[in-house]
């Protein structure tokens, strides 16, 4: 499942399949929505006009905003793939790799955020991690429509393999390495986050070229992960020089 708007609009626009819609009927003939459910409809998408309570039922009472769809399971790329895509795409490709992240909110918010600043890809474990979920999809606004992911067996051969493949790997951890903002970003990168409880493991951290943190200067210990990987990603398009931004609400 996939609810929102702008999860479900993202995936109409890049035509996702979709088996099934449920959308209420003032959204159903909203300019944004009606030519691409029509589209949608003439591609075999089922079309279901519901109320809320319906929706409510059907995605338990999560925050639909009035539109809902059934999609196949969330197709990850092998790590292969992700490199040759990226490397693809520019010539200093950026991926974030999520070290045991099991909240869905912030994953979703990863997700979100990497897209927006232009990042090439990313990389989760398959065990002891959450998956693209539903709840994933809803926060990252549709921005797995545009950003592939690649779920793997083993992290820690994940690393040596982008670091065959040229990538520099850089860790963040709390109060350990060097500030973010001295450290020179260039080359293919790799951002490598820890998990909500635990931060990154000493496997990993051994694993990587270099260490980073985000200094603070209040009393506040230490930041969210979604929060601190956007400051670190930031950092590191800031460094490459100008882009093209959009200042928009969310």
């Amino acid at each position: 499942m996939i609810y929102g708007r702008h999860a479900v609009q993202a995936a109409l626009e890049t035509n996702q399949v979709l088996n099934r819609i449920w959308v209420v009927p003032h959204l159903r003939y909203d300019p944004r929505f009606h030519s691409l459910l029509t589209e949608a409809k003439a591609n075999g998408s089922i079309i279901d006009e519901v109320d809320d309570l319906r929706l409510d039922y059907i995605t338990r009472k999560a925050n639909h905003q009035g539109v809902a769809a059934q999609v196949s399971a969330h197709e990850y790329l092998d790590l292969s793939q992700l490199i040759a895509k990226a490397k693809s795409a520019c010539a200093d490709p950026v991926i974030v790799v999520a070290e045991g992240l099991n909240d869905p909110h912030n994953l979703g918010a990863i997700i979100r955020t990497a897209e927006a600043l232009g990042t090439q890809g990313m990389v989760i474990p398959q065990r002891r991690a959450v998956g693209i979920t539903s709840a994933v999809r809803k926060v990252a606004a549709g921005a797995l429509e545009s950003l592939p992911v690649a779920r793997v067996v083993n992290l820690n051969r994940a690393l040596e393999e982008l670091k065959e493949a040229g990538f520099w790997i850089y860790g963040t951890a709390a109060g350990v390495g060097d500030s973010v903002e001295t450290v020179k970003f260039s080359g293919p990168t790799v951002l490598v986050v820890g998990g909500e409880a635990d931060g990154l493991s000493l496997l990993i951290q051994r694993s990587c070229d270099g260490l980073v943190s985000i200094p603070l200067r209040g009393n506040t210990p230490s930041l969210n992960v979604s929060v601190a990987t956007g400051m670190a990603l930031y950092e590191i398009y800031r460094q490459r020089g100008p882009k093209k931004f959009h200042v928009h609400g969310s």
